[in-house]
């Protein structure tokens, strides 16, 4: 079992969203920053997968958009949830 994951970001239209996103953009250091840390060594929960069940989102996936949302002082859960539906950073950085 797997984790819950988006579409990939190079291909989700007619442009890939690699070429939307600035090459100096806050969405790359936090996307590179969440990968060189080791998550199940942060005490994050559902790091292991269980094998029965709804998989869930990826611990790495939700500090990415956490991290994206306390830099651009987004701190409601319902404005981040609409910043995913409409920021290209977002698309790109949580692979939606």
């Amino acid at each position: 079992m797997n984790y819950i994951v988006g579409e990939n970001r190079n291909q989700v239209q007619m442009i890939a969203l690699e070429q939307l996103v600035a090459p100096d953009s806050w969405a790359r250091v936090v996307d590179l920053f969440v990968d060189i840390l080791p998550i199940d060594g942060l005490g994050f929960k559902h790091v292991k997968l269980q094998s029965g069940g709804r998989p869930p989102c990826n611990p790495a996936t939700l500090l990415k958009l956490y991290l994206y949302g306390y830099k651009h002082s987004i701190r409601s859960s319902r404005k981040l949830e609409h910043s995913c539906k409409v920021n290209v950073e977002l698309w790109w950085l949580l692979g939606a």
